[in-house]
């Protein structure tokens, strides 16, 4: 309540204007300070049907809360994340969590390709517009990278799969797993079956490091490992290094690093090629890693991982700086033992079948326009897979509700 009565509830808000769904934020927080908590959950899930969980992964610092009037003013930001999250916590904690009712059926079925982020927000707007929905997964479970790309201590208490069943609940959505789109003749069915398309499948491949010792047992992608971290029931089981070193400097790069402290490694370190201010974890996120005692190396770039009998067992920088504007070796070197070494340093689409197909790409994502319509008639894009994105979790809900907007627009006309 303190927290709340700090909100100026400012007109035409910058908060909200710095929100990529457009949360109304002064309303949400006035709800909460007038005590209405299920109308300020009600406010955050109109706009953002995943308003829980970009509760608590978003960089708030560098959207909403960067953007608070209290920011100018004191220099400390309305705590916007966590009273979002104290809203939809409470109501997923009722006993009547289901807000919003479908509208009457239009006879109308969509085809969703991905149960991220980007799919769920875009099946969960048509259903309530009245359209029947089919999204089609590779993975086990729904959520995408919410209930496989994260680090287990940002969702406890399985608060993804708890999201997806809220969102599920309100009618009109069927999951279908164990579906990825491989070939053009399944895309072309899904155009043939199907009012309209979104694809929404992310981006499935790793960036390699291109160095000598890749291979190397004990050298892993990021993603693979906090995946499997995720579906591991017993956390005491599964296996991490004594020495750990995490290649990157993303969001990606810390779960890893600070996953693997809090599982037991001795010495974790992040290594990035270029300064502070160009990683793309936010500078919260950087200082989380290090209070949890991992060492944040910048200015080094991998050439190769050295190992012994198979087994890796460190991992050799080249010291960078920066010449005329470019990142330059300058010939010094720097050995870090690792017995466990973790690729953080971004993922591709990496899918030939979206080429095939006849889809418009751009630096190997998909092109679109700005309601997510891609070159292909009837399908439509969002999330990590479009062009142009910040790879947000919230953003790819925005790119969702975007495309199923012009989805239900297109279906009136």
């Amino acid at each position: 309540m303190l927290e709340a009565e700090r909100c100026l509830y400012c007109y035409d808000a910058p908060c909200t204007t710095a929100c990529p769904t457009g949360i109304d934020v002064p309303s949400f927080i006035r709800r909460i300070a007038d005590g209405n908590v299920r109308g300020a959950a009600r406010t955050i899930l109109e706009s953002n049907p995943l308003g829980g969980l970009c509760a608590r992964v978003c960089p708030t610092e560098t959207l909403c809360e960067e953007a608070c009037v209290r920011t100018t003013q004191e220099g400390k930001p309305v705590a916007i994340g966590r009273l979002q999250r104290h809203a939809v916590d409470a109501l997923m904690d009722s006993g009547q969590p289901q807000l919003f009712t479908r509208a009457a059926p239009t006879g109308r079925k969509v085809a969703v390709v991905g149960a991220g982020p980007a799919g769920l927000a875009c099946a969960h707007t048509l259903a309530l517009r009245g359209h029947d929905v089919v999204v089609f997964d590779a993975r086990a479970k729904a959520g995408g990278l919410n209930e496989y790309g994260l680090a287990a201590y940002k969702t406890p208490g399985d608060f993804a799969q708890r999201e997806v069943q809220w969102l599920l609940a309100v009618g009109g959505i069927e999951i279908r797993t164990g579906w990825k789109l491989e070939t053009v003749a399944q895309l072309e069915a899904l155009r043939r079956d199907y009012s309209a398309v979104f694809l929404g499948m992310g981006l499935a491949t790793t960036h390699p490091l291109g160095v000598p010792g890749e291979a190397l047992a004990g050298v892993e992608d990021a993603v693979d490992f906090i995946a499997r971290l995720r579906q591991c029931e017993d956390k005491s089981q599964l296996a991490i290094g004594r020495r750990v070193v995490v290649i990157g400097g993303g969001m990606t790069a810390v779960d890893a690093a600070v996953q693997s402290r809090l599982l037991g490694a001795e010495s974790v370190h992040i290594v990035y090629r270029r300064g502070p201010e160009t990683m793309s974890a936010s500078v919260d996120e950087q200082h989380w890693a290090q209070i949890n005692g991992v060492t944040i190396h910048h200015w080094l770039a991998p050439v190769e991982v050295s190992g012994q009998d198979g087994q890796a067992s460190g991992v050799r920088f080249a010291r960078q700086a920066l010449a005329g504007g470019r990142l330059q070796a300058t010939g010094a070197t720097e050995c870090i033992a690792a017995d466990m070494v973790f690729k953080a340093i971004g993922q591709k689409l990496g899918n030939p079948v979206l080429l095939e197909a006849g889809l418009a790409l751009e630096s190997g994502r998909i092109k679109t326009a700005g309601d997510g319509a891609t070159s292909l008639p009837g399908v439509w894009a969002g999330g990590d897979c479009r062009a142009g994105g910040l790879d947000l979790t919230v953003e790819a809900v925005a790119h969702g509700k975007a495309a199923a907007e012009a989805i239900h627009a297109h279906f009136s006309r």
